[in-house]
């Protein structure tokens, strides 16, 4: 199951600026100023790439710094035949895909860090449906069909109580990162 999963590594350079366009940004710490969701920030270049991306953190932009895609942004933008700039319609689909495969690829990335855990056979048979009903088919046209079937959550439910049966170090850990996903 493993060797079917998408990268969990983000390559902005086969992404069309997804995280600038479709998430927002409260001014405060991590970010200089606001920006709503499904507007592109200002510094997004017409090459889809950050204009500023060597200054983030004297600029005002340390979120951006920490943020992590695990791979989804480019997989979203794989699916698609045109970019958010096509219009408002594909601009919709591309930032609600990309949301949904945010949470897909972060309970993927959890799932899979799960099988370094000592789990008994039935505990790991569940991790492997899990990651199994996170995959989406190869062909773009059924993956976004699928996409909206996805159910991340279902994996979150289970690391947290799959928490209660591990030591308490351990348990801890798991059930912090579930739930800040």
């Amino acid at each position: 199951m493993a060797d079917d999963l998408p990268s969990l590594t983000a390559d902005c350079t086969r992404c069309v600026g997804l995280c600038c366009v479709a998430l927002h940004f409260d001014k405060g710490a991590y970010f200089a100023e606001d920006k709503p969701a499904g507007r592109p920030c200002r510094h997004l270049g017409d090459d889809n790439l950050c204009t500023i991306h060597h200054d983030l953190s004297q600029k005002g932009y340390e979120g951006c710094v920490r943020f992590d895609c695990h791979g989804a942004g480019q997989r979203v933008t794989g699916l698609f035949d045109e970019d958010w700039r096509a219009g408002a319609q594909v601009m919709n689909d591309m930032t609600r895909a990309f949301g949904l495969m945010l949470r897909v690829h972060e309970a993927l990335l959890l799932l899979k860090t799960a099988e370094n855990l000592p789990l008994p056979a039935a505990e790991e048979q569940r991790r492997q449906d899990l990651l199994t009903a996170l995959t989406l088919p190869a062909d773009a046209v059924k993956a976004r069909a699928a996409l909206p079937h996805l159910r991340p959550e279902k994996a979150r439910i289970w690391l947290r109580g799959l928490a209660k049966n591990l030591p308490p170090d351990v348990a801890q850990t798991l059930a912090a990162d579930a739930q800040a996903t």
